[in-house]
């Protein structure tokens, strides 16, 4: 007989990360330095993995409007918007954001995440919504909630958007939704064609502005504003936990659509409201943002700057072209090995596996703040640059040239860089599971090629070995098998040393493996 609770205790790559000393996640801040810098475990490291990228969440002018907030209305609402949650700060920012995004109204809605699930009440059953399939997890989740029909088109590829709207069924309604910066790759949505594809078949437009409200455009209005295409999208979200540094988020669109949403999404009238502070702070943000435009300015510049520094190493940043800079490293171990020895060294940023990207595309993301030094940016290059050359992720020597990067500066247009032939594939799951090598092929590697390849088989045998997966416990042999169900007294090294010992004398060939069950 199942248990609901069965797929919790099979789970098992938690327990294996923590043994081999490559878990990644929630790892514990203890203390902020002007947010460019954190302490973690008692280590002080550059914070690269930070989606603050105007730096504001530092700065005192924030923080005082945050403390008095709470001074005078507390520390929550303890309601939802629609009962006893609503506060003349709301209904100030909304005013406020309506104005700044050029729109007949505002909605502020507790979390970001939640505000992407609001959509779903104006999904019906006779409606289709055509979504990029890199979307983020809360435009998914929020399209799943409603009764709408989905339609998912490639990554970007406008002629398949083109033949999903062009199938679909005239008379139904029909909106196409995109992030408007794609959060993991940081490449721009082609706002231009969706615009004129919604035109030719009577279709509405939302762009999620997570990554570029604050960011993009000469006022930092977002994607809507850096395309020139504010009137042709019919609806725009934003988060506050980025740029406004605080925690929320925001749909704006025509005054009968956010109204409706205001009165219909449970995300909104069952979830208690944003607290004082979280307005106050958001407020105060977008003061700054509206007043200081130099500090988008220094953001993009840094982009630039941290791109070129990566690319002339020998590194694949891939098509963005925004602060969000991914670093490809393709194995998923050899990710976490990384991230972990960028830890180390005093750098902090994020890896991201599968299913965040396709298998044999995991990345190192960075993401930088307006705030950063240039002494920290060039701190955090030398690092990547030492680890990449000993993980042999980049060659020894700098390449002798590498293709700049362009910035989606205001008045530029640019969306993507060109993707090289390795990421394109990666991107497109061509990485994963790319077979193994010949003995005709191992004839031909040098010494240093084949101990390689071995290592990069012992990480991949150790991890998929540890989590149990058939194929790879095949080809490691029968006798590691005990090895493996002992796995969890064992510490992550020992777990690499059996992984080396069987990879040497453990396959299942002949008398190789009858040795390999007697050792």
């Amino acid at each position: 007989m199942s248990d609901v609770f069965d797929k919790c205790s099979n789970w098992k790559d938690y327990r294996i990360a923590k043994a081999t000393g490559l878990y990644p996640y929630f790892r514990s801040i203890e203390a902020s330095h002007g947010a460019t810098e954190v302490e973690i475990e008692g280590r002080r490291v550059i914070m690269v993995g930070s989606n603050n990228y105007l730096g504001l969440s530092a700065d005192p002018r924030v923080k005082e409007a945050a403390t008095k907030a709470v001074e005078k209305f507390g520390t929550t609402c303890s309601g939802s918007r629609l009962l006893n949650g609503t506060l003349a700060l709301h209904e100030e920012l909304e005013a406020k954001l309506a104005k700044f995004l050029n729109r007949e109204a505002a909605l502020v809605i507790s979390t970001g995440f939640q505000t992407n699930l609001a959509l779903s009440s104006i999904l019906g059953r006779h409606d289709i919504v055509f979504s990029d399939r890199q979307n983020h997890a809360s435009l998914v989740d929020g399209i799943r909630l409603g009764f709408a029909t989905e339609r998912k088109f490639r990554h970007n590829d406008m002629e398949h958007l083109e033949q999903q709207l062009a199938a679909a069924e005239p008379d139904s309604g029909k909106i196409i939704i995109s992030d408007g910066v794609f959060s993991m790759e940081g490449d721009v949505c082609n706002l231009p064609r969706i615009v004129e594809l919604a035109k030719k078949y009577n279709a509405r437009v939302m762009t999620d502005d997570a990554h570029s409200m604050g960011v993009l455009g000469e006022k930092g209005r977002g994607v809507p504003e850096y395309f020139g295409l504010e009137a042709e999208t019919d609806l725009t979200m934003g988060t506050f936990s980025k740029s406004f540094a605080s925690l929320g988020g925001v749909l704006a669109g025509p005054f009968e659509v956010i109204n409706y949403i205001r009165h219909k999404a449970r995300s909104v009238i069952f979830s208690a409201s944003m607290t004082p502070a979280s307005i106050a702070a958001a407020l105060k943000s977008l003061e700054i943002i509206e007043a200081e435009p130099q500090r988008r300015a220094r953001l993009l510049d840094i982009a630039e700057k941290m791109h070129n520094g990566f690319r002339a190493m020998g590194f694949d940043t891939g098509v963005s072209v925004t602060p969000v800079v991914p670093v490809h490293i393709g194995d998923q171990v050899k990710c976490f090995r990384f991230w972990k020895a960028l830890h180390e060294a005093g750098v902090f940023a994020n890896p991201v596996i599968p299913p965040a990207v396709e298998a044999g595309h995991a990345l190192i993301r960075t993401s930088f703040m307006a705030t950063h030094t240039d002494a920290q940016l060039d701190r955090v290059l030398d690092t990547f640059e030492k680890i990449g050359r000993r993980m042999e992720v980049i060659p020894e020597t700098r390449p002798t040239v590498y293709e700049p990067v362009q910035i989606a500066r205001p008045g530029t247009g640019v969306r993507s860089n060109k993707a090289s032939e390795k990421w394109a594939a990666a991107s497109e799951g061509q990485l994963a599971d790319s077979g193994g090598f010949s003995l005709d092929q191992l004839s031909r590697m040098s010494s240093r090629e084949v101990a390689g390849k071995i290592f990069d088989a012992v990480e991949q045998l150790t991890w998929r070995a540890a989590s149990l997966q058939p194929a790879a416990l095949r080809k490691l042999g029968g006798a590691s098998k005990r090895l493996w169900e002992k796995r969890g007294e064992l510490p992550g090294l020992l777990l690499e040393k059996g992984a080396h010992f069987f990879m040497r004398n453990g396959h299942d060939h002949g008398n190789n493996s009858s040795q390999a069950e007697r050792n």
